[in-house]
């Protein structure tokens, strides 16, 4: 056996095991923000936990002093396993245990250690006869370039083509290739080299079996965060949409937080939009976020609407509600109404760029975003942001701001009204009780101040009528405005008061 062919295995294997490394961390730090919330807190802590558990490997490869080989083969079995079942490993802790945090953070510190122990084991392993400065250099180049495959591959590629289970499994298949391949060329390296490489043949095989039956591990254990039966799942580029369906009762998740019941999805959107349309006869309309069209189906029941301009950043979303007929259905086919206009984008991008470029403005908007639970949300909640609504809208115009519960996230709540007022909207806060979310709120808003409205306009409803209107603008005692800050861009308080009110407030309701 000639030393070229190993070093060639060796330096191929450095480019692999990279890729696969910043894979795994990429992985975690994904899984952590959809199962817990507060994008940046989470990778913030991922990457931080990752890298300390990286130079504790490096540390401990000093007391590697023989059977360089073998550990190194070893090395990798183990990163194949932890890294390769990790995203079904979290699925399933999240859905089973108090908490996942400890299963995360164990799994990063295992294969973070791995990961930093085998780069200085390849480093001697290749610089056995060789300078130590053309070692570390062609290692390291390798290595970098390997870092870099995994930040272009795991989100153009993997991650919208396999999904989170499938990644991980074909990076741990990767891994057990290292192991199994560097097993058979330094064969005469090793103490036992059947027992080694049947070692390596069994995870590759056991990480094959798991790749041919990711999709289905991915459903089952997406299927235990949820009460119902999974229909339909589908990682978007923005957003993992889950269906659930139980008897009649259709439900939307949005990385694993609730969006509507079709049971009482009704009492929402009725509270959402025609509360504003009290006395209005609108003509032009704008809907940021929505993008299942429920909202725009209660508009269109307004014989005056001429168009309905539906902004909604994935375009997965817009074209599931599209075009399922289940969905199409609750829907009742709103986004194929010729009044109709989607554009999929950024909804601050586009208020921006409308209100640069259009002397158009609307009679009515509603926006109907996520809860503020990351800083992308966030953004849509500052004061910029409705600075832009307020320039979007008609002078006599008016709008209609999701805004959370008010009972279950009083700092949320009230930091949205608050932030509006300093937009000088005028806004006029409501909620409604939503049996899927609770009690949820609302906020009317206008350029120049409106009274509270006392009576709906002539269109079918369900939940709302003339006598429960009014009350729907009074809070009782318990649910005066705490003393809270305005949301703006450079600081975004409000998604800190977010994850504080679900800290310590029980049972919150969806829309997270």
């Amino acid at each position: 056996m000639s030393a070229a062919p190993g070093t060639r295995l060796l330096l191929a294997s450095v480019l692999v095991v990279a890729t696969c490394g910043l894979v795994y961390e990429l992985i975690a730090a994904t899984m952590a923000s959809y199962l817990l919330g507060d994008s940046v807190t989470q990778w913030s802590l991922v990457i931080g936990v990752y890298l300390s558990a990286m130079g504790l490997g490096s540390w401990l490869s000093k007391f590697v002093a023989r059977d360089l080989h073998a550990r190194f083969i070893a090395v990798q079995l183990v990163i194949a396993v932890v890294g390769g079942l990790s995203a079904v490993a979290l699925f399933y802790g999240y859905a089973y245990l108090a908490s996942v945090r400890p299963l995360l953070f164990s799994i990063l510190v295992i294969v973070g250690t791995m990961v930093g122990l085998e780069i200085p084991l390849l480093m001697r392993i290749v610089g056995d006869g060789q300078e130590l400065k053309d070692t570390v250099a062609r290692v390291l180049a390798f290595d970098y370039v390997g870092a870099l495959l995994a930040s272009l591959l795991f989100p153009l590629a993997l991650l919208p083509h396999l999904g989170l289970v499938r990644t991980s499994l074909v990076c741990g298949l990767f891994n057990a290739a290292v192991a199994l391949a560097c097993a058979w060329v330094f064969r005469a390296q090793l103490a036992r080299p059947r027992a080694v490489l049947v070692q390596a043949a069994l995870v590759c095989a056991a990480l094959a079996g798991g790749l041919l039956l990711g999709g289905r591990l991915e459903r089952l254990a997406e299927r235990e965060l949820f009460d119902a039966p999974v229909i339909f799942s589908e990682k978007t580029a923005y957003q993992r949409l889950s269906i659930t369906r139980s008897g009649d009762d259709i439900r939307l998740y949005i990385d694993g937080n609730l969006q509507f019941a079709s049971s009482d999805e009704h009492r929402y959107h009725e509270a959402l939009v025609h509360p504003a349309l009290a006395g209005v006869a609108p003509r032009r309309a704008l809907v940021l976020g929505g993008g299942d069209g429920l909202a725009v189906r209660e508009l269109l029941k307004y014989p005056s609407l001429e168009r309905v301009d539906l902004v909604d950043l994935d375009p997965g979303m817009t074209r599931l509600f599209g075009r399922d007929p289940l969905l199409v259905r609750i829907n009742r086919g709103s986004l194929s109404d010729p009044r109709v206009r989607v554009h999929n984008a950024d909804a601050m991008r586009w208020l921006e760029e409308h209100v640069r470029t259009s002397s158009e403005v609307y009679d009515v908007a509603v926006v109907d975003l996520p809860d503020p639970n990351n800083f992308s949300l966030g953004k849509l909640y500052t004061g910029s942001f409705y600075r832009l609504l307020r320039r979007a809208l008609a002078p006599a115009g008016v709008g209609v701001i999701q805004a959370t519960s008010p009972y279950l996230a009083p700092r949320s709540f009230w930091c949205v009204v608050k932030t509006l007022a300093a937009a000088e909207l005028h806004p006029r806060p409501y909620h409604a009780h939503v049996p899927s979310f609770g009690d949820w709120g609302f906020v009317l808003v206008s350029p120049a101040p409106r009274p509270e409205p006392t009576r709906l306009a002539d269109v079918p409803l369900r939940f709302l009528d003339d006598a429960l209107l009014p009350t729907l603008f009074v809070f009782p005692r318990d649910q005066r405005p705490p003393d809270v800050d305005v949301n703006r861009l450079n600081d975004q308080l409000l998604v800190h008061y977010y994850e504080e009110d679900l800290r310590t407030l029980p049972g919150r309701g969806g829309r997270g």
